[in-house]
């Protein structure tokens, strides 16, 4: 049994609660309804959005990660901190991949071929 006093809430209390709750209509203006579809990306592993960037990225093909992005996102999402954020660690980890790649071939004596593939790739629009 517990030991603290039930609370007890007034019917002028429960009243004044519906009365607010009434007023509460969300975003009226067309401004505030687009602010308010962008709240959910606050939680960036929560938006789907953000889970089709991610699997797109993961999906592009090499030296792709720009134009796959710029493909998916629209202007607003592009603008976004934590889309530019995702970008840019799928580009850093791209150009690591590139120069790894590079510094392998090199190290294979696969830079003295005149093989287009083995040719140094051009730098990444980072």
């Amino acid at each position: 049994m517990s030991l603290c006093k039930p609370l007890r809430v007034s019917p002028a209390r429960i009243a004044a609660n519906r009365r607010n709750a009434q007023k509460s209509t969300g975003p009226r203006t067309a401004r505030g309804k687009a602010q308010s579809r962008m709240n959910g990306l606050r939680e960036g592993g929560r938006s789907r959005f953000y889970c089709h960037l991610m699997l797109a990225l993961l999906e592009a093909p090499p030296c792709a990660v720009d134009k796959t992005a710029r493909a998916i996102l629209t202007p607003e999402q592009a603008a976004h901190p934590l889309f530019v954020e995702l970008v840019e660690m799928f580009r850093q980890a791209e150009a690591a991949v590139v120069e790894e790649t590079w510094e392998l071939y090199a190290e294979l004596g696969a830079s003295k071929k005149k093989n287009a593939f083995f040719r140094r790739p051009k730098p990444l629009d980072v």
